[in-house]
């Protein structure tokens, strides 16, 4: 048996959307909403998910044009407005009213969107390896391979090619974990080859972090009242220390943590990154007990 129930979802254009809900926790005391990167999808989060859904209700989104969620119609409603609209819709879909969010690089920008959107309702950021200034040269490398990928034939292919974009970032991973993570980012066709499992257009999203008239620093600074826990990858090529410390500054209420072995981006299943997030998850917690904000 699953530990999840599948859930689709129309959202407010007509597409399919699909996410995996977690709630087996009896009377959880926090929803966490679990947000992906630009490529990934809702697979990612199942490590985290085994160590954290016996006490909380996870629900994990596959966006439009990943894992088995509809692909766009058109290419422009790959854009991050877009995605937290289609949040919101799943939150009303499953009757949710107010969440922390743990989100993964793209995921993290969609979080800070929507706590400033909708404050109310969001007790808690994580922003895993993503912050408001991101480092070029990370750009430069995710726009290399996303959406250049071609189906393969064999899994031993998925983890050659796995490897090659992702290895200086990960250099403890054994075989077993780049399966996994290969796994989590090729789906079979009826065909029996192996595609990645997101539409090559959903690049477009790329070209946020490329405008250099959009600053994201006073969004950031907008969410300082939300208790926030920043994890930066120590190899991370996307998220430099010095825009950390900058946020830290900026945020003196945030915790931040730096995750050793590490690039872009913590799977947050790392002993460290785990003995955090549980540290900060029960402040949480302890906070919707006194009813404090």
């Amino acid at each position: 048996m699953k530990q999840y129930d599948e859930v689709f979802h129309p959202s407010d254009d007509g597409l399919t959307l699909y996410a995996r809900d977690y709630n087996r926790a009896e009377e959880p005391p926090l929803t966490l909403l679990c947000l992906h990167g630009l490529t990934r999808n809702s697979a990612d989060f199942e490590g985290l998910a085994d160590q954290l859904s016996g006490r909380y209700r996870l629900v994990v989104a596959d966006q439009r044009g990943r894992g088995k969620s509809d692909y766009a119609v058109a290419n422009d409603d790959y854009n991050l407005m877009t995605y937290v609209q289609d949040m919101w819709t799943l939150l009303a879909h499953l009757n949710i009213d107010k969440v922390a969010i743990i989100g993964t690089s793209m995921g993290g920008l969609m979080a800070i969107l929507m706590a400033l959107e909708q404050r109310d309702r969001i007790c808690g950021l994580v922003l895993n390896d993503i912050g408001p200034e991101v480092d070029p040269e990370g750009v430069a490398r995710i726009a290399s391979y996303a959406g250049k990928g071609g189906c393969i034939d064999t899994w031993d292919e998925a983890v050659q090619q796995t490897k090659a974009i992702n290895g200086p970032f990960f250099p403890d991973f054994t075989e077993a974990d780049w399966l996994r993570v290969a796994q989590a980012g090729y789906r079979k066709e009826p065909s029996g080859r192996l595609c990645p499992a997101y539409d090559p257009n959903v690049t477009q999203s790329l070209s946020f972090l490329n405008k250099s008239d959009w600053d994201l620093w006073p969004l950031f600074e907008a969410t300082g009242p939300i208790h926030t826990l920043a994890l930066r990858g120590r190899l991370s090529d996307l998220l430099s220390d010095a825009t950390l410390q900058e946020m830290q500054r900026r945020h003196p209420r945030m915790v931040q943590v730096t995750v050793d072995n590490r690039g872009h981006a913590p799977f947050l299943t790392e002993p460290d990154a785990l003995s955090a997030l549980n540290a900060f998850l029960a402040g949480l917690e302890e906070q919707a007990d006194r009813g404090t904000p």
